[in-house]
């Protein structure tokens, strides 16, 4: 069996006894190493996937406000084109259907008009209590904020607002722009939360204050009149990650933490340990599937990933990956290979060594792209004027070699001048470069006594022969 293949399964195996082990050790652990599963596995994880979750439901729409406000088309027309409402009234609806929005909207600081899809809706006034945000938002040190509130325009219930701040080039406010999502869009997310992972998901802001919660079960506007909650504080509103332990009525609770830079927020997911402790068996089973399936996934990966590559590397190993000849490694494996034959049973063997006259001029004048072409086409010439027995292959840059298996030294100096004059006249290479195209060639005999070194100096030897007698012919040595 391939050594690749049993490195597989003795790893597959590894995994699956390891992933059965530790599945049977954590369904026969005691209460306290369920515990300590949760604090240092469970949760984590989950908290984890619950931030997917937010980026997928939550910072979407966040990211969305932000482009909106440093869109250059906003910027051009509220500066400039405020007149053509219908520009910004498209505009707006594009956002809401393309992202699939309850609402977008925008307000022009300089004629005070909230826009929506549907047109102007109002006109933001200081004396007008509904517009308070706007002013409050004018006025505060952030570029952006996450605002719960009311808005009669838009509908009856309480609306989650994502405003951004547009700035001009000189950084002078020019409005606001935002999203909307319904309330009950986001209560319907933290219960998913609540209902699938066992977790209370809470979102705090810098000063403590209640900005998202389920507000069925979270009914504090603040972390201080939160009794259980109001001594870690200080833990809660930290941009570090944090485990907090408590106990409240004979129950165990415990409680992640994690600062989402993208909102601002303070993320906090609460879990109850007896909701976990009584799932032992569940969890054990699940997480035995689970690590099985995932084994064979990895198996499977880890299985086509070193095929390719050893199917990669083998091919790198023996061939040019330009012009797809014998690179000079494999070429001078096949040659040595014949060697030794031909010294058990002798035959001729003649050998060539071409150089393409005056190469660096078409790199020069045209780019290394043409001259690779070139050299494809030469390549492309050589293998159509070679026997399958014989061997070809590149020996570096414009340097290639052949070598005439059962072939006397006329019969491939009569070959190699097929190839000269092929090279000397191809279509091909006359429409990639207008620069006459020919190869020096040399030409050897294989002796009982050469080796690789001693026949490719020779013919390298005839090559220069013909480079110093005015190139584009064969001389042989």
């Amino acid at each position: 069996m391939n050594s690749k293949y049993k490195v597989i399964i003795v790893i597959s195996s590894l995994l699956i006894v390891l992933s059965i082990s530790i599945s049977f050790i954590n369904y026969l652990v005691s209460l306290n190493s369920a515990q300590q599963q949760l604090k240092n596995q469970s949760l984590p994880l989950s908290l984890d996937n619950i931030y997917s979750d937010i980026q997928k439901n939550i910072i979407q729409p966040y990211l969305v406000s932000s482009m909106m406000a440093n869109d250059t088309f906003v910027h051009d027309w509220l500066l400039n084109e405020e007149s053509n409402e219908e520009k910004i009234i498209k505009y707006l609806e594009a956002i809401k259907n393309k992202y699939n929005m309850f609402n977008t909207f925008l307000v022009s600081n300089e004629t005070k008009n909230y826009y929506t899809p549907h047109g102007v809706v109002e006109k933001i006034k200081k004396d007008n209590p509904a517009n308070k945000w706007y002013f409050d938002f004018y006025n505060s040190q952030g570029k952006h904020e996450i605002n719960l509130d009311f808005n009669e325009h838009l509908s009856n219930n309480m609306i989650m607002f994502i405003n951004y701040k547009i700035f001009d080039s000189n950084f002078h406010f020019i409005g606001a722009t935002g999203v909307a999502l319904k309330i009950s869009y986001i209560d319907e997310l933290l219960e998913t939360f609540r209902s699938k992972y066992n977790f209370q998901v809470t979102f705090f802001d810098k000063n403590g204050k209640v900005v998202l919660s389920e507000r069925k079960f979270y009914k504090y506007k603040t972390i201080k009149e939160d009794e259980t909650l109001k001594e870690f504080e200080n833990v809660i509103i930290s941009k570090k990650s944090n485990i907090i332990e408590y106990e409240n009525n004979d129950s165990k609770y415990i409680i992640n933490t994690k600062y989402i830079p993208e909102l601002d927020l303070f993320l906090t997911v609460k879990a109850n340990l007896d909701d976990f402790t009584k799932d032992v068996k569940k969890i054990f089973y699940f997480n035995l599937i689970t690590s099985i399936i995932i084994t064979f996934i990895i198996a499977f990966i880890v299985f086509y990933i070193i095929r390719n590559y050893s199917k990669k590397l083998e091919y790198l190993s023996q061939y040019d990956s330009l012009t797809d000849l014998s690179n000079r490694r494999d070429f001078e494996e096949k040659l040595n290979r014949e060697i030794d034959l031909n010294k058990r049973r002798p035959q001729n063997i003649s050998f060539a060594f071409l150089d393409i006259d005056n190469f660096k001029s078409v790199n020069d004048n045209y780019g290394h792209a043409k001259g690779d072409l070139v050299l494809k086409e030469i390549a492309k010439i050589l293998k159509t004027n070679i026997r399958k027995t014989d061997i070809v292959g590149r020996w570096g840059g414009e340097e290639f070699v052949i070598a005439f298996i059962g072939s006397s030294l006329e019969n491939a100096t009569s070959v190699c001048e097929n190839i000269r004059k092929e090279i000397e006249s191809n279509i091909k290479i006359k429409k990639l470069v207008s620069l006459k195209v020919t190869a020096s060639f040399g030409v050897t005999m294989l002796k009982q006594s050469d080796s690789i070194d001693t026949i490719t100096s020779r013919a390298d030897e005839a090559m220069y022969l013909s480079k110093n007698n005015g190139k584009n012919q064969i001389n042989s040595l």
